[in-house]
């Protein structure tokens, strides 16, 4: 079963209460990426501690918040501040070398605003997921699908923002500007999608992600590197289909392509999508995510052979209609549904 935590009130507190729930999964987190670290980075723990640094200086200088609520995660786990930070930038410390998978979409209709994704990544981490809801004063209630551990991810507030992530992988990283993970968190702090996308350029992302935000009126997709913010908008469909590379050109920006599999996976979203001759609907967006063409490597991913990671969970989200389904597993094989409303 999927553990789901429900977080509030200050900062600290709401880390505190998140780091002593989930104290086993976070123990669990660090060794994983430390493994991971070593294996596909050649760093050992103490080299990635060393490099949190700058990150952990800026983030307690600039969104004091983020860093007393990540303190609460550590001193509530029993680990070190410096850890938990590590965690949250992984996607910054790795350089490029590994990253998890992805495919999203977000296409709005008259009567409806789905955003969703499946998130791929490597079948031991799954035990660690757990669901947070994050209460706090003046800002939106939050449900985030995430690593414990990990302050910010895929999620939706109730305000009806919603967020998806794809990792991509060019070369560079910027620890003055804003990690993923915590911009994602950040965006759901936000009332609006065109708010999360004004706060992204704000303060730039420190290294290479596609974050995919929407609302009940409008879709943005994302892409960042350590240089550049670019902004994708809907097609004369209402969608924004993405992957794991590139679709907008970055100035100075090399992109790695690191799985040939990305463009088959928009290629075959839009096919999909295409069919429906009426439009998005619930059920048929929830098919669209099972879809197994190309196996593994395909949109519903299995980790097997050359795909080195499959599809953990998907998450669909209405954001006009207040309706969200989490199905934890592959969406062609359901392990646990949980269903949510705002």
């Amino acid at each position: 079963m999927l553990q789901q935590l429900e977080c509030e009130g200050t900062p600290f507190d709401i880390g505190k209460q998140h780091g002593t729930a989930a104290k086993e999964k976070i123990v669990r987190c660090i060794a994983f990426y430390a493994s991971m670290f070593k294996q596909h980075c050649r760093l050992s723990w103490l080299e990635v501690r060393t490099a949190v640094q700058p990150f952990e200086e800026k983030i307690r200088k600039t969104w004091p918040d983020l860093h007393d609520e990540m303190q609460g995660v550590a001193d509530g786990s029993g680990q070190s501040l410096v850890d938990i930070v590590a965690l949250n930038v992984r996607t910054e410390i790795a350089f490029g070398k590994f990253s998890d998978g992805c495919t999203s979409l977000a296409w709005h209709s008259k009567d409806n605003a789905f955003l969703g994704q499946n998130w791929d990544w490597q079948e031991k981490q799954k035990q660690n997921l757990i669901l947070l809801k994050i209460t706090q004063p003046n800002k939106p209630t939050i449900r985030i699908m995430t690593e414990a551990g990990i302050i910010g991810k895929i999620g939706y507030n109730h305000a009806g923002v919603g967020v998806c992530l794809n990792a991509l992988r060019a070369p560079g990283v910027d620890p003055t500007r804003l990690p993923v993970h915590l911009a994602l968190r950040l965006a759901l702090e936000c009332f609006t999608a065109s708010a999360a996308v004004k706060m992204f350029e704000k303060w730039g992302v420190a290294s290479s992600a596609h974050m995919l935000v929407a609302d009940k009126n409008e879709a943005f997709g994302v892409e960042t590197s350590s240089t550049t913010v670019q902004k994708i908008t809907r097609d004369n469909q209402g969608r924004v289909i993405h992957s794991n590379h590139y679709i907008l050109t970055h100035p100075g920006v090399v992109d790695t392509k690191w799985l040939e599999d990305s463009p088959f996976r928009v290629d075959r979203m839009r096919e999909l999508t295409d069919e429906l001759d009426h439009g998005p609907a619930w059920d048929t967006i929830l098919k669209v995510f099972e879809d197994e063409k190309n196996s593994p490597a395909s949109i519903c991913r299995h980790e097997l052979g050359s795909s080195t990671f499959g599809t953990l969970f998907n998450i669909v989200m209405d954001l006009k209609n207040g309706r969200v389904v989490v199905r934890m597993g592959k969406p062609s094989q359901v392990e646990e549904t949980i269903n949510m409303t705002f």
